[in-house]
């Protein structure tokens, strides 16, 4: 009963302080246009071009008119590696992050990088509402029309768009690398029938289909409490930004609560291998907006405890959007059975808990045997993944001969 009761004066607390902090900017709302010295420096500029790589921006344009950025880096610094056989790989990044996650550590420890060196033809995503992908054919980002999606649409168009764009521009099948949010956006897809005829294979690290047994204090406080609801229905607040007063303010309270002094270790567990510089250069780069639609939809999963369709909590909504009263389940088990598939898990992630990764294993075991690779690594968490100086020889290097096998 203390724990029920400490549980619902913290709702009441952070419902008031988000309320209070909200209602002073939804008149004079604060918008973070990019410095002018920022406008032409794309992440190629400055991430790839100093590290002595070739680097090419790119735009495409999804379906329902936004706009996304893409780099790709299309040979290693020794360029003759492969010839003219280069594999192209798409990677694909998680939450609150963008493109660079995959460029913060130095040539031998980034994922971009080592495969550019090891002959591959490296393709970098960035969803829609980062800070490079914030482009519309007819919707501004400072409007509410723009944040009027979830991850639903990232299933149904980001991910699609971006796959068709690289086997346009390469005419080969695609090898397919996605962190966090960009593994549960692929098996979406996946069981949807979507994408399967350009992949060649899908590589999943720290994968997201479950919620249940996250163990992220924040996580769980913020789900529990309805947040993302709370700004979005409350305070009409469509862009979730991570960096934004109202995000702080929420944040500054639950540490008042929950021990926030090691903010990365709250969020995604106890990362064994991160180098100082490189959560400096994360820090300065990363923690990028997403819609707010989008945290209640993750939520969503977390209390149900099943992946599902955006509920819009209102029978005739989900009955217009979906033809029925309750939002459609996305069916993992519909993933093609022989879609060669490489699963790559931490015994430390607190997002991605080993738990919820053997309920989406479950799902899988109809998989081809020799079609599914599963890799753990009991000293990872969520960020170790894709910044771990480590992660070359722990799980890169897996990778690369993971699709030379194919």
């Amino acid at each position: 009963m203390a724990s029920n009761g400490f549980a619902c004066a913290m709702i009441v607390a952070l419902t008031l302080l988000l309320l209070s902090t909200g209602l002073r900017l939804v008149e004079a709302r604060i918008l973070n246009p990019l410095l002018s010295s920022e406008i032409d420096e794309g992440p190629c500029k400055l991430m790839v071009y100093s590290r002595g790589y070739k680097c090419e921006e790119y735009e495409v344009r999804t379906k329902d008119g936004y706009i996304l950025q893409m780099q790709r880096i299309p040979e290693g610094r020794t360029r003759d590696k492969n010839g003219g056989t280069k594999q192209p790989v798409l990677l694909q990044h998680g939450i609150l992050m963008d493109g660079i996650t995959w460029l913060l550590n130095s040539p031998e420890e980034s994922l971009a990088f080592i495969l550019a060196d090891n002959g591959f033809d490296v393709w970098i995503a960035n969803t829609r509402g980062t800070k490079w992908s914030q482009g519309h054919v007819s919707l501004d980002s400072s409007t509410r029309g723009y944040w009027a999606w979830s991850w639903d649409e990232l299933v149904m168009h980001d991910l699609p768009s971006n796959v068709d764009f690289v086997h346009s521009k390469t005419g080969r099948k695609l090898h397919y690398v996605g962190h966090s949010l960009g593994t549960l956006v692929a098996l979406a897809s996946l069981s949807e029938g979507k994408l399967v005829d350009k992949l060649k294979s899908a590589v999943l690290l720290s994968p997201v289909a479950y919620l249940t047994h996250m163990t992220t204090p924040l996580g769980i406080l913020c789900a529990r409490a309805f947040v993302g609801e709370i700004l979005s229905d409350l305070l009409g607040m469509a862009e979730f930004n991570p960096k934004g007063e109202i995000v702080a303010s929420f944040l500054k309270e639950s540490c008042r609560h929950v021990d926030c002094y090691d903010l990365m270790r709250t969020f995604t567990g106890k990362n064994c291998c991160l180098n100082g510089s490189t959560v400096e250069l994360f820090l300065k780069y990363e923690l990028q907006p997403t819609s707010t639609k989008t945290m209640v939809h993750l939520s969503q999963i977390f209390r149900g405890g099943i992946l599902t369709k955006y509920n819009y909590q209102n029978e005739e909504k989900n009955m217009e959007i979906y033809g029925q009263n309750e939002p459609p389940v996305y069916n993992l088990s519909n993933v093609p059975h022989d879609l060669p598939l490489f699963i790559g898990y931490g015994g430390q992630d607190s997002i991605s808990d080993k738990r919820d990764v053997k309920l989406l294993l479950n799902d899988l075991k109809f998989h081809v045997t020799n079609k599914l690779k599963i890799h753990y690594v009991n000293d990872y968490a969520h960020i170790d993944f894709v910044m771990g100086i480590s992660a070359k020889m722990m799980l890169y290097n897996e990778v690369m001969a993971f699709f030379n096998m194919i």
